[in-house]
């Protein structure tokens, strides 16, 4: 019996090995689920990014798809998703809205300036209160966010071109039909 005993802890640690093995290469580990799928958009009072007396709420995105890209002057992979998002832009088809996170107004603004405004409108989030909210773990994240102000879908990391085309176009197509 003492001989099972020295091979216990050997036994324990592979199935604990095996475990984590299997654990492992479940999902798609790029993706971060969101307990706010399907739910309304957290409601909030936060100020513009260009002007601190104007207020902005949930109500920025009533009656249209929206797109909200959570995103700072210190992010360095917003300023590689950044060209897809003025080509998003220029489409015409989505309320992209910026939430400018973790930054200051001058740094927000400034790297706005240098590379240049997609955004219909800018939340300022400098003490990360609508980010808590939203669950954002980091920039740059992107939101769709449906008519009625319900929240679709959250894409964690730079919005390629193959993203847009594989995950976010074919959704808002769904959302501009209805269905």
């Amino acid at each position: 019996m003492s001989g099972v005993r020295a091979f216990l802890p050997l036994f324990l640690f592979a199935v604990l090995l095996a475990w984590l093995g299997v654990a492992l290469t479940k999902g798609d580990p790029r993706t971060l689920t969101s307990n706010l799928i399907d739910e309304p958009f957290p409601a909030f009072e936060l100020s513009s990014l260009d002007d601190p007396a104007e207020i902005l709420s949930e109500a920025i995105l009533e009656d249209q798809i929206s797109l909200v890209n959570v995103f700072g002057s210190w992010c360095t992979a917003c300023v590689q998703e950044h060209p897809n998002l003025m080509e998003i832009a220029k489409m015409e088809r989505v309320n992209l809205i910026g939430l400018n996170w973790r930054d200051t107004r001058a740094k927000g603004r400034a790297w706005l300036d240098k590379y240049r405004d997609p955004y219909v409108q800018v939340i300022f989030d400098a003490d990360s209160e609508l980010a808590i909210a939203l669950g954002v773990t980091g920039a740059p994240e992107t939101y769709v966010v449906d008519k009625s102000g319900n929240i679709r879908y959250k894409h964690v990391g730079i919005i390629t071109g193959d993203v847009w085309r594989r995950d976010l176009e074919p959704l808002i197509s769904k959302l501009e039909t209805g269905e």
